[in-house]
This record gives C-alpha cells, structure tokens and sequence, in this order.
C-alpha cells in the first residue's frame, strides 16, 4: 500500500451486499416508504431501554483484519471502533455533527481550523487526554509510514500543532470546507500518544488492541471467533455512558447461520440484515427489525471508456433500460427507491437550495425502446461488454442480471465474468484486477454529510475514479465546493457538479436503501442509522422493559 494523497478508502462489495429488507413496524417515530407494493418503515429510535444490563451479543459478517482507526474503513471494524475510540467531532444518528472530544472549533483564516480540547477525560488506561494526544492522533493520517486508509480528507492539511495546553490547529494549504467535517469521522480520531508510540506496527491487533475514550473499552479479541468489549466506568460524558457491562461481537461470516442465530436467540442482533432473511426475521416472536437513515448509493462502475461505455449516450441509454424498480422489487425485498443521484438525498442536509439542484437534474425512467434508440446513435450494436460480479447473494445476482439484460436490450453483447470474493474486493484497490472489465457493482456510501465525500472521488486522478473519467469542467466544479464555506455558494458548486456527473454517468446509479437492524427481544434503545459506523450506538443499548 502506498500513501496517496487522493486516495479515499475503498468501500468494499463485501461489506454492503447484505442490504436492508422490508418490514412495516409500529410504534416508531419516522417515515412510512410503499416500494413495489411493500411497505417499511425508517425508523429514528427504537423503544429506550428499561435499564441496565449485564451483556449482549451482536453479529458480524466479517473478521476485522485490524482496529487501528487509520485502517478502518469498512463495516466490521467502524462498528466495534465506533464504541470504544472516540473523534474530536460526532456525527449524529440524524447526521448533523456536534462537538465531542473538541468543545469547540473555529475557522479564523480560511486555511486554520482552531479545537478546543475537552479536559478532565480519560483514557482507557487511566490516562488524561491532552493536546499532544490529539497532535499524535491527527498527524498518523499525514505519515507516509503509516500509509493509511485516511489520506484523502487530509489531502490540503499543511501541519498539525499544539497551540495551548488544551488547543490543536491545522493549518491548511488551501481553504477545505470538507476537511472539518471528517472530523466527525474516523479521520478525527483521538488515541493515546503514549500508547501509539508503545505498540507501533502492533497497534489494534487482537494482542494489543486500543486504548481510546469512548464508553467501552476494549477486552479481548479470539481470532476467528469474537471480540468483547467492557464498560469503561470513568466514561466522561454520562449522557452516553454505557448500559451494558458488556459486548460480544461474534464473528458470523454466512449468512443463513447470522439469521438462525437471531432466530433462536444465540445472538441479540446485528446491522446489515441479510436480505434472503426479510421474511424470516419479519415474522419471528425472536425480536424487531428495523429501518433507519442512510447514505448509500448502489451503483455500476463504469470502469472502461474506451469500450462502447465510453460514449456518454451509450451510458445514458443503459441506465434507462435497466428495470431499477424491478431491482428493488426482487432483489432488496421491495425495500429502497431508484436513485436519482449518485448520493442521498439527505447528504444535502436542507443545503440552501437543494430542493432545486435536485429538480435540474436529468432522469432516465425505465423506457427500453427509447434506450435502444439513443444507443443505436452512437453504433455500439453488437459489442461486448464485461460485467463483473461475485456469488455473495441473490441480491447481487438479481442486479447482475438485470444489467445484462439491459445491455442486451440496447444491443451490446453482455458477458458475466463471476469472480471469487476476494478476488472482487481486489478490483476496488488494484487496476491490473480491473483489466478488461466494464461493469462492476458497489454499495457506496458517504461519511460525511455533504455530496462532495462522493463527486471529490470522481476528480481526475482520484483514487476511486475508476474507468480514469475526466471533465474539467466537473473538476473545477468540485474544486470551487471545496474552497467554498459559504453554505450558498458550496451548494451552488457542489450542485453543478453533480449536474455534470448524472450527466455524463461516470457511475450508473440504480437505487438508495436503508440501514437494517435487527434487535433481540432482550434489548432496545439503538437508534438506526449509518452513524453507527461512528456513533457510540452500543452505548445505548439496554434491558428491554
């Protein structure tokens, strides 16, 4: 791995295919959404707990390969770290963002961002936090011996000081409205100096794990089995202090044994419900399923423009003939809504002028006589094209599928190229993987409010620009929102280049859909939303009355 600047983590196939399902619930404050004939429900909180208790177990689908927050950027490990480190900024299961280890923050010069850092708090290992922990923390993002999965957010950030007994500045090269924001993220993360130093290359592995401030602290880590971990009593914010004297997260790769487990009570819940599961765990007397707000984006990457995908009619005429509805319908139970963008629409937050720049953009409704039409301008008929996609679900094969037939519909010769799982991750980090291919799917989600986490990836040269797309006009668009903090004018040219993106479709996004969670009829009190993957959710969990 090597340490580029432009470089946003990967989100990985793996961690997203197994999406949400459909289930109307009662008695939950939030939005009834009817998709395909089946209602569901996002839901802002569950019932609160009646209490403490003495521990629970949650699923995961996937081992951590480390906790070290610099290489956390995926389900599995955000969720664990999520509880136990803390960032100096928190975004909120509504996903506005608030002060957290940092009381507060200033911007004085368009290039400084000022933190105040909160006294009095510990480390797990009885330690106080001071400014230097902070320097430690924030710097690790910049260090190319490091090399982590955090470089993109610090891309402008020219240094990282102590400036008073509790105040950190960075010191920016250009102005960055989204740099604060990350903040909220892992990229804020705070760790002890000391223990940083002590454990080197050792940090966040099962011998060592981490010693953070949030409301559990890390305990132990049998590898190929769980991880647990313990309330840490000395947690100083008691708003959030911890209801359970313990977590287990159990390492559950397949998924029929995930969902028996919910089942029969093995195991007390666990995010991302598997979607073969949907009717299953709708009607089980072992606990709730849950819906809450996400920021996730299906998409086809197009990952070769010199083929016939390289033509942007050619793209626009393949989006309209893929039968997204049908999509949603059969491969995520009914459950999520065709994209209309390549981002939710609650990553624009009430930006000024959103409802607008969300009007302007282009749509492609399901017509596939009209997409055979547009394709045929550009004399594409007859050529191949290669779709990449890995036997994980049936949701992904559903959409696979789907694809092809849509590309056959415009006329091209569509070949499935079914790659292993590992093999499949490999095409997000390396370009010889991606040789000779044109379509591959991801489950993108952002991890910030704001568009620009998505449409900064798609900048000439970004990391995550897959098929090597450029427009100058989409970069200088992109270049603006950043440099812009101004919430009019970021809006503005952010607008303008989602504008061109859904366009020139770089990405083919097909549908939104919703974080799942399902809860054990012995706890409550979570609050579903993709914040968990940064939010201290299991700090909330509790008895249920």
């Amino acid at each position: 791995m090597s340490a580029d600047p432009s470089r946003p983590a990967p989100r990985r196939l793996l961690a997203a295919v197994v999406a949400a399902t459909a289930l109307a619930t009662s008695g939950c404050a939030g939005t009834a959404h009817p998709t395909g004939g089946t209602a569901y429900q996002l839901t802002n909180t569950t019932p609160a707990s009646a209490g403490a208790i003495d521990s629970f177990t949650w699923s995961l689908f996937a081992e951590p390969t480390s906790i070290d927050y610099a290489y956390s950027f995926d389900f599995p490990p955000n969720q664990i770290l999520a509880n136990v480190c803390e960032s100096l900024l928190r975004w909120n299961p509504d996903l506005t963002t608030s002060p957290n280890l940092a009381t507060s923050f200033s911007n004085p010069t368009p290039t400084t961002w000022v933190y105040q850092i909160r006294s009095g708090v510990h480390f797990h290992d009885g330690t106080l936090l001071t400014a230097d922990d902070v320097v430690a923390s924030l710097r690790r993002n910049l260090d190319p011996a490091v090399a982590g999965d955090w470089a993109f957010p610090y891309r402008n950030v020219q240094s990282v000081d102590k400036t008073g007994p509790l105040q950190v500045t960075v010191t920016l090269k250009t102005p960055d409205s989204t740099f604060n924001k990350y903040l909220a993220a892992s990229p804020g993360t705070v760790e002890s100096a000391a223990t940083l130093a002590k454990d080197g290359k050792n940090y966040g592995n099962p011998a060592t794990g981490v010693n953070c401030t949030g409301p559990f602290a890390f305990s132990s880590w049998t590898s190929g089995q769980s991880l647990v971990l313990k309330r840490f009593d000395d947690y100083w914010n008691p708003q959030l202090k911890a209801k359970s004297a313990q977590v287990k997260f159990v390492f559950l790769s397949d998924p029929t044994t995930r969902v028996n487990a919910f089942r029969t009570g093995e195991v007390d819940g666990g995010w991302m419900v598997p979607p073969d599961a949907y009717g299953q765990l709708r009607s089980t007397p072992a606990g709730t399923l849950y819906f809450g707000q996400n920021t996730t984006v299906a998409d086809e990457v197009v990952n070769n423009l010199k083929g016939p995908l390289g033509d942007a009619k050619v793209r626009q005429a393949l989006l309209m003939a893929i039968d997204r509805k049908g999509i949603v319908k059969a491969g995520a139970g009914g459950v999520g809504e065709v994209a209309d963008n390549m981002v939710t629409a609650n990553n624009w937050n009430g930006a000024p002028g959103a409802a607008d720049l969300l009007k302007a953009l282009p749509a492609y409704p399901y017509d596939p006589v009209k997409a055979k039409a547009l394709a045929a301008q550009a004399g594409v008929s007859g050529q191949k094209v290669v779709i990449a996609t890995s036997p994980l679900d049936s949701q992904t094969t559903i959409i696979t599928q789907a694809v092809a037939q849509a590309a056959t519909a415009i006329g091209l010769k569509p070949e499935i190229d079914t790659i292993s799982a590992d093999k499949y991750t490999s095409l997000f980090t390396d370009p010889a993987a991606r040789q000779g291919i044109d379509l591959f799917l991801t489950f993108w989600y952002t991890s910030i409010t704001d568009p620009l986490d998505m449409y900064g990836g798609l900048q000439t040269g970004a990391f995550t620009n897959y098929g090597n797309w450029s427009d100058p006009k989409f970069d200088a668009a992109v270049d603006q929102a950043v440099g812009a903090y101004d919430p009019a004018a970021h809006a503005a040219a952010t607008g303008a280049a989602q504008q061109i993106a859904m366009t020139e479709l770089p990405w083919l996004p097909l549908y939104t859909e919703p974080v799942s969670v399902f809860l054990g009829k012995r706890i409550t009190g979570v609050q579903p939303s993709i914040a968990y993957l940064y939010y201290p959710w299991a700090a909330e969990i509790g008895a249920k009355g």
